[in-house]
């Protein structure tokens, strides 16, 4: 959970965007680069032509884990590493020397948040101390999904501890299990949260692609602050089971992926229902082939609304957005500007009510069903172990946690008011009558403000967010890096009702191919030096 960051309103959107972005810099075309740096596609290709191995492929990146991760510029991104991955990867290999169908995401290496549980032999901590012994042997059912469509699972990423959750001052990106992630554009900023280490490991190269979560803005921020495409999809799309909860209301997994075309193919594998969440009870019937959907992808005649509110609290966003605009223009969109719009106050508080009343209901029934070894077994426990544990207590206090374990329970009126509240406002009240009163394809908005100085004094300094309204919703939101601000890079979110993930792939896609604003992380000490 990234929080519900204030909106501001616009203050000169259209700056010219050479003041923001950095000077040009070429990185070497797709076919040129390393082949851990290569996107799905044509990793698949190389496997199957038997020009690498899935073996090759995974020990590659387990070199990269150790030269970047371990050692180099020490991102601590990736919080374990699975010791059953080099074996997956044979089974890859043996299955493929028998002529046997390999499945769509075969051979393909992939990590995972660490507050998803998976069969391998390492624990699911949420970056915790509390958790270090949760190992419960059994897959997420994205985990299990991935895993069966011959993917190799290299490891566990670190997280903002509990998603994010702990505080109202936390600080993104560290956890007292896996410390502190960097991000590698500029090491000394924020990576933003939760899934930090997701974002940080597939931008530097660690996998080809990761799993992380998001209630708000945990997939969304860190992909557009390290320059990856991130989708946060449909609350139900997705299962949640055997993942470590905040909310029932706004909780779902999502790919986070240095291409909009690799972000599809695991969305593709992940979606479908599940009996044990009923949530997805509409998923097998929502989902489709997403790369398949990206066949034919333009941004002729499609109408896109830029909300002003969601404006205006950066220069360099908002430099990038008159360029992207530009861009969008250029391919044929129309781009509507919305300025009698601002998100109701409200809802802000109605999500905090909202989390701190699910959190508390939530978290009591998946710890209350962990192994042995797992001592807290509630909320109340854990605040108790962090409060006797010095590292727990060393950034992050509880104080959000707290008011979360007086909360009156889920069938407290005033967070049944809440939830109802803020549902419509953000949704059939606020997306969706956006999208029709002005006929839109879809919304559009800098995701995030350029990663701020990491302070772990005073903690993470958010400008201004796109997250919120989508998160409130539970509708989907995918961000599409659009360039740098002075080498730190912005994403550029595509907001639009439920469901509609394979529409906001295809537009994501468009721009991505129009535009190719991703550049690869270059592990800058600092922009102020």
């Amino acid at each position: 959970m990234a929080g519900a960051a204030a909106m501001k309103t616009l203050a000169g959107w259209a700056i010219a965007a050479v003041v923001a972005t950095s000077p040009a810099r070429a990185d070497p075309p797709i076919t040129e680069q390393p082949i851990t740096e290569q996107p799905i596609a044509r990793q698949r290709e190389a496997l199957a032509a038997g020009t690498i191995s899935a073996e090759r492929l995974t020990r590659l990146y387990l070199a990269a884990v150790a030269a970047k991760d371990r050692a180099g510029p020490a991102l601590h991104s990736v919080i374990a590493v699975n010791p059953n991955a080099l074996a997956m990867a044979r089974a890859v290999d043996a299955a493929r020397a028998r002529h046997e169908a390999a499945g769509p995401l075969a051979g393909i290496v992939i990590l995972v948040k660490d507050n998803i549980e998976t069969a391998d032999p390492i624990a699911t901590t949420a970056g915790s101390l509390a958790m270090t012994g949760n190992i419960t042997g059994r897959d997420s059912p994205a985990i299990a999904r991935l895993r069966a469509a011959g993917a190799v699972i290299l490891g566990k990423t670190n997280l903002s501890e509990w998603a994010n959750v702990r505080s109202f001052h936390g600080l993104s990106g560290w956890s007292a299990a896996g410390g502190y992630v960097k991000n590698p554009y500029v090491l000394d900023r924020s990576p933003c949260g939760s899934s930090a280490g997701s974002a940080a490991a597939v931008a530097a190269g660690l996998a080809s692609a990761a799993i992380g979560t998001e209630t708000d803005g945990s997939i969304t921020c860190p992909s557009s602050l390290i320059g990856l495409v991130g989708l946060k999809p449909t609350v139900g799309l997705v299962s949640r089971t055997y993942v470590v909860p905040i909310s029932s209301s706004q909780d779902t997994p999502g790919p986070m992926a240095r291409t909009v075309a690799d972000a599809a193919a695991l969305l593709s594998v992940i979606a479908g229902s599940d009996p044990a969440d009923p949530a997805t009870a509409q998923a097998d019937a929502r989902k489709t082939d997403y790369v398949a959907a990206l066949a034919g992808a333009s941004l002729k005649g499609k109408r896109l609304g830029i909300v002003k509110s969601l404006t205006g609290y950066s220069p360099g966003a908002d430099a990038l957005l008159a360029q992207a605009v530009a861009a969008l223009k250029a391919r044929g969109a129309e781009v509507i500007e919305i300025a009698d719009y601002t998100a109701p106050a409200v809802i802000d508080a109605d999500e905090t009510l909202v989390l701190q009343t699910e959190l508390k209901a939530t978290m009591n029934a998946y710890l209350a069903g962990l192994p042995a070894a797992v001592k807290t077994r509630t909320l109340a426990d854990v605040i108790a172990f962090d409060k006797g544990e010095p590292r727990e207590s060393a950034l992050f206090a509880d104080d959000f946690f707290e008011q979360a374990q007086a909360s009156a329970g889920l069938a407290d009126p005033a967070y049944l008011k809440a939830r109802a509240e803020g549902r419509r406002l953000a949704g059939p009240e606020g997306i969706d009558k956006l999208l029709a009163d002005h006929r839109l394809d879809a919304l559009i908005a800098p995701t995030e403000a350029p990663a701020w100085r990491i302070d772990t004094v005073d903690g993470d300094h958010f400008l201004g967010s796109a997250t919120g309204l989508a998160a409130v919703a539970g509708y989907p939101h995918l961000t599409v890096p659009m360039g740098e601000a002075r080498g730190l890079p912005v994403g550029l979110s595509f907001i639009g009702p439920a469901w509609s993930e394979a529409a906001l792939l295809r537009l994501g896609y468009a721009y991505e191919q129009a535009t190719h604003m991703r550049k690869r992380p270059r592990f800058i000490p600092s922009v102020d030096e």
